[in-house]
């Protein structure tokens, strides 16, 4: 934070207008609250606040959580093409050479409320350097992510993901998730849940000092690193598959259609009514579908002399 010259620091409340003179016969004309009480609720105010932020910053994190060292790889970052909720594309490719901070948030998500000030802030401060962030939002329709994004006076790009997008990126355990993304495409670091504003501002400090088209491989992610921090990104040919989340890259032609109609006979018992194979269709993030076509996958594949029926 820059400093104040002299010319521009300004008494504390000198603009506050003065407030209206109590009326007589009011609580207060018999003096003002003893000052131990005050100060027990100013520091009850300050203790919540605090509580409340370091509570945000583990409210999605295992209750242990074991630290890890730096993941030294680099992987590049899934391309991906949305529209923002101005209308506009937001293409990952069109950022090449730029450092970016990717955040994947929701309106409803507390810590990432907290979060998103000092996003703006960062925007401000390195756009000029070839710096950008931008928000991948998860919420089910745009309508509140534009009242927040109008609310929050947010600066940069935001457009609302789906579930391919976050299954791309490792899968959403938790909100906020976070990438780093340098100039050369790759990813650097991910942060799971609220994250002191300093460590991002580190980090694209580091990145930006470097040359657009060379990995940074001596890059040190900063702050603490937690197993969920590693970057582990999810298989296209798993999430693009006829059945989302189940690879089918080892079956022919006419052994995936035999294995679509087995699950299309299989009821999921998560609750649908649907059959296994639509309710994988339909709705990616239902484990017991999944679970089901796996299992049935595997059944499959065993040969048939292990005494498997296959059809």
């Amino acid at each position: 934070m820059e400093e104040q010259t002299p010319e521009e620091e300004q008494t504390p409340f000198e603009n506050t207008p003065q407030a209206p003179k109590t009326p007589e016969g009011s609580p207060q004309e018999n003096g003002p609250a003893p000052k131990s009480k005050l100060f027990a609720g100013a520091l009850l105010a300050v203790t919540l606040v605090v509580g409340l932020y370091y509570l945000n910053r583990y409210w999605i994190s295992p209750a242990v959580r074991a630290q890890t060292k730096s993941d030294s790889s680099h992987p590049l970052a899934p391309p991906f093409s949305l529209t923002d909720i101005a209308g506009q594309p937001v293409k990952l490719s069109d950022y090449q050479g730029k450092v970016v901070v990717l955040d994947f948030w929701a309106t409803w998500c507390g810590p990432c409320r907290i979060e998103i000030p000092s996003f703006i802030e960062l925007q401000k401060r390195y756009a000029a350097q070839g710096f950008t962030m931008i928000g991948i939002s998860m919420d089910d329709s745009p309508e509140p992510v534009v009242d927040f994004y109008k609310e929050f006076q947010m600066n940069y790009p935001v457009a609302v993901g789906n579930d391919r997008l976050g299954e791309l990126y490792g899968g959403m355990e938790g909100l906020p998730t976070t990438f780093l993304i340098g100039r050369d495409g790759r990813i650097y670091a991910k942060h799971m849940g609220a994250t002191d504003p300093s460590v991002f501002e580190t980090e694209i400090k580091e990145l930006l000092a470097v040359s657009p088209a060379a990995e940074v491989k001596d890059f040190h992610q900063a702050g603490h690193i937690f197993d969920e921090d590693k970057v582990a990104l999810g298989d296209p040919s798993v999430i693009d598959s006829e059945v989302p989340g189940v690879d089918l890259t080892k079956l022919t032609a006419d052994q995936k259609e035999a294995y679509k109609k087995l699950l299309d006979s299989k009821p999921c018992t998560c609750g649908c009514k649907l059959t296994s194979l639509k309710c994988r269709q339909v709705d990616r993030k239902c484990g017991i579908s999944r679970k089901l076509a796996q299992d049935q996958l595997d059944a499959f594949l065993k040969p048939k002399s292990s005494g498997v029926t296959t059809q």
